[in-house]
C-alpha cells in the first residue's frame, strides 16, 4: 500500500478544506474524493471541485445518492423543517444516518483499488451535534472493520478530532488558507457559499469559531 497519497473525504465545507490541505503538507500527494448523496446543497461538491483545481490536487465525485433516501433527515428532505437546535437528549434531523459509515466505507474500497493506505476525514468530536459518527470511538472501531473486511492496513487521519471550531480556523490560517475557507467553502445547511445564511446551526458554529479566533490574534 502507498504511504505517499492519502485520500480526502472532501465536501468542500470548512472542515475537509482544512483536512485538504493538511494532507497536503503531510503527503506527497493528495487526492479528493467527494460524494452526491442527495444533499439539498449540492452546490458544495461544485465548489469543492473548483477548491481541488486550485490545491492542484485530483478530484472526482460520487453519485451515492441511496443514502438520502435511506433515512429521514432535513438535509435531503426538501419538506422537514430543519432544527436550528440540538435537541434536548438527542441529535439534530441535519443528522443525515449512515452517511460517514457509507463515506469511510467507499473511500476504503476506491482506496484499495489505488493502492492506497491512508486516509482523511473531517469529522471532530470537540465542536459537532452530538452527531455519533463523528465520535473518535466510531471511527477507530471502523478503521479496524475495514482493515479486517479487506485485510489491509488503512489508517483513517482525523485531524480536527480534538480541536474546537477556532481552533480549527487557526489551523487553516498556519496552513495560509484561512481567506480560501472563509470566502470559498460552503458549510451552511442552507446551501449559501461563504459566510451562509448565518442562523442554521453550521453557520452559527462557524462563526462563532471564527470570532473566537480572531479575537484570540
Amino acid at each position: 500500500m502507498n504511504k505517499e497519497v492519502a485520500l480526502v473525504v472532501f465536501s468542500g465545507g470548512q472542515d475537509s478544506t482544512t483536512c485538504l490541505f493538511w494532507a497536503k503538507r503531510e503527503f506527497k500527494k493528495v487526492i479528493a474524493l467527494s460524494f452526491l448523496y442527495g444533499q439539498k446543497h449540492e452546490k458544495e461538491v461544485e465548489l469543492a471541485r473548483e477548491i481541488a483545481r486550485k490545491a492542484d490536487v485530483e478530484f472526482e465525485a460520487m453519485d451515492v445518492s441511496f443514502i438520502g433516501g435511506l433515512g429521514h433527515n432535513s438535509l435531503t428532505d426538501a419538506t422537514m423543517i430543519m432544527d436550528q437546535e440540538k435537541p434536548e437528549g438527542s441529535f439534530p434531523n441535519t443528522f443525515v444516518p449512515g452517511r460517514n459509515l457509507f463515506f469511510l466505507s467507499i473511500a476504503a474500497v476506491y482506496a484499495r483499488e489505488r493502492g492506497i493506505s491512508h486516509m482523511v476525514t473531517g469529522v471532530s468530536q470537540t465542536d459537532f451535534s452530538g452527531y455519533p459518527d463523528c465520535r473518535d470511538a466510531f471511527i477507530k472501531s471502523l478503521n479496524v472493520t475495514l482493515n479486517l473486511a479487506m485485510d489491509e492496513q488503512f489508517v483513517i487521519h482525523t485531524p480536527l478530532m480534538w480541536i474546537d471550531k477556532a481552533e480549527t480556523w487557526g489551523l487553516a490560517d498556519e496552513l495560509g488558507v484561512l481567506e480560501l475557507i472563509r470566502n470559498e467553502t460552503l458549510t451552511c445547511y442552507n446551501g449559501i457559499p461563504g459566510d451562509g445564511c448565518g442562523h442554521c446551526p453550521a453557520c452559527k458554529l462557524r462563526r462563532e469559531g471564527l470570532e473566537k479566533y480572531l479575537n484570540s490574534k
